[in-house]
């Protein structure tokens, strides 16, 4: 296992750039996400790590040595694809120790080091099938142990359940985050699915069109976004914003004011030029004879089974709230909300910045 360190890394194809100076500290034994949307540059920023990309500008160490100039296999890394990468004439066993042997690896090491990492992926009873007779997550399961086996520095992870349907997604997420508990391994992970980023990292780095937006703990990342592309694209579904203007500690959404703490409003410059932003899970029903009550109309109910997702018109806004199945008003409805004042928020809505 190992640090990584990325420093100013920048990356062009021709007088194209799609890297721009991306600083990173990965630290020995973390697990880290790169999430943002598709063509944000997270596949290539890994691939960068990995040596399957050469760096344009800046500087890419592992434990401590640059790598730039190394080619993959110098780098002490084991990368899992998306499509699995196995080859289809071999035994599981074969296509797991085939690395091992390229490297002149002792049969007995071998040996050892495919049932350990078969048994820790319970795959251990089908070493002698080939790929195409099993299944997606199986495949994927094989494709890490190939991995395991290598016993690393660090791991890279490119979209590796992109391909699984939605169950096993979630059973190969719990494996992996088992995984990472039990080997302690420095891991760096590529998704576009905000639900594995949130449930599966240390640290996520969230990118935008080559820039790194926030790199942060889940929960900062969720619940203090330090940037308008953050908050509207974490979240299922993601923070409402809508424009605003202050007047004293008050938010004004064209015909609805709400109360901002303190120190937010504080906080701000300007009176106008802003974004206001709540999520879902922060607006409520107000209670009676409450004092922080903001007139509400029902525009449209979603129900989902456990709760209900309900779009409500709030001055000029539409915001969505995550509310109990029960809720079964008509829309049209007026109603009073309370939005829970510790968990607003306000960007500048020229720079993005969270104020």
């Amino acid at each position: 296992m190992a640090d990584v360190e990325l420093r100013g890394v920048t990356k062009r194809y021709g007088q194209v750039p799609v890297i721009h100076g991306i600083d990173l500290d990965i630290r020995h034994g973390e697990f880290v996400v790169f999430v943002g949307p598709s063509g944000c540059g997270k596949s290539t920023l890994l691939r960068m790590i990995a040596g399957l990309e050469p760096i344009t500008g800046g500087e890419v160490r592992i434990a401590g040595q640059r790598v730039n100039e190394l080619p993959p296999r110098q780098r002490d890394i084991a990368m899992v694809f998306q499509d699995y990468a196995l080859y289809p004439h071999k035994t599981l066993y074969e296509n797991m120790a085939f690395g091992l042997r390229l490297r002149k690896t002792p049969e007995d090491v071998i040996a050892k080091r495919v049932a350990d990492a078969a048994k820790l992926l319970r795959i251990d009873h089908m070493l002698d099938r080939r790929p195409a007779a099993l299944s997606g997550g199986q495949r994927q399961r094989v494709a890490i142990g190939r991995a395991i086996v290598r016993e690393p520095k660090v791991f890279l992870f490119d979209e590796p359940l992109s391909n699984l349907d939605a169950q096993l997604r979630n059973e190969m997420r719990s494996e992996i985050k088992r995984l990472h508990q039990r080997l302690g391994a420095t891991i760096v992970y590529v998704t576009h699915d905000q639900v594995e980023a949130m449930t599966l990292a240390d640290r996520i780095a969230v990118l935008s069109s080559g820039r790194r937006m926030q790199y942060d703990t889940p929960d900062a990342v969720y619940n203090r976004p330090a940037a308008l592309f953050v908050a509207g694209f974490t979240g299922a579904p993601p923070m409402n914003l809508a424009d605003c203007t202050l007047a004293g500690r008050q938010a004004d959404l064209g015909g609805a004011t709400i109360e901002l703490p303190a120190a937010l409003a504080d906080r701000a410059t300007r009176a106008d030029g802003l974004r206001f932003g709540v999520r879902p899970e922060n607006i409520a029903l107000a209670a009676a004879g409450g004092t922080q009550r903001v007139p509400a109309q029902v525009s449209l109910l979603e129900p989902l089974g456990a709760e209900t997702l309900v779009t409500l018109r709030i001055g000029r806004a539409e915001m969505v709230a995550r509310w109990p199945a029960s809720f079964r008003e008509a829309p049209g409805t007026p109603l009073d909300v309370h939005l829970a004042p510790q968990h607003l928020h306000l960007f500048d809505a020229a720079s993005g910045a969270a104020i």
